[in-house]
């Protein structure tokens, strides 16, 4: 068990953001695929324009899960026109919910996941989704473990590979 808390991030932790999203993608997903693959995703999605436009878009929102200075693990979380896909005015799209593989274990995860409950429910969203990688089975479990269901499969690239990632809801009370 952590002793972590979840701060909603800002403009100033955008370095943090950075550093900590490189890590625990590289941490996920670099013993799966190439090198070179990962590097250029790694040097696209967390570049410091596009992180920059994330955090300002009215409709996403970050939060860090602090362990005293330590930032150990994040999450994203998308309303309306910032989802990903589905868009649906009535849903909260879980982007991202990484935690350092330091941290693995500690209900870091579980507590993002909580936050991001939270907010859907402060928002009057009627269900969560998301999309995670078919073969990331630690995620895929901790999300059916959560109540998650899957519901469809869309493509996502990572460099010049198509990866199939398996969408997954819960629907709220």
């Amino acid at each position: 068990m952590t002793s972590a808390h979840i701060v909603q991030a800002s403009l100033k932790d955008l370095p943090v953001l950075q550093d900590l999203g490189r890590q625990t993608f590289y941490e996920t997903f670099a013993p799966h695929n190439t090198e070179e693959q990962i590097q250029q995703y790694l040097t696209e999605s967390f570049a410091e324009e596009k992180l920059n436009r994330e955090l300002n878009h009215p409709d996403s929102l970050f939060f860090i899960a602090w362990e005293g200075e330590n930032a150990v693990g994040y999450l994203k979380v998308n309303s309306g026109k910032a989802q990903t896909e589905l868009q649906d005015e009535n849903s909260l799209e879980i982007e991202r919910i990484y935690v350092k593989s330091s941290h693995h274990g500690k209900k870091v995860g579980q507590l993002l996941y909580k936050k991001a409950l939270e907010t859907a429910v402060e928002l009057e969203k009627k269900y969560l989704w998301l999309g995670v990688w078919e073969k990331n089975h630690r995620a895929v479990s901790f999300y059916k473990k959560n109540g998650f269901e899957e519901f469809g499969k869309h493509i996502f690239r990572l460099a010049n590979e198509e990866q199939t990632d398996l969408m997954m809801k819960k629907m709220l009370d």
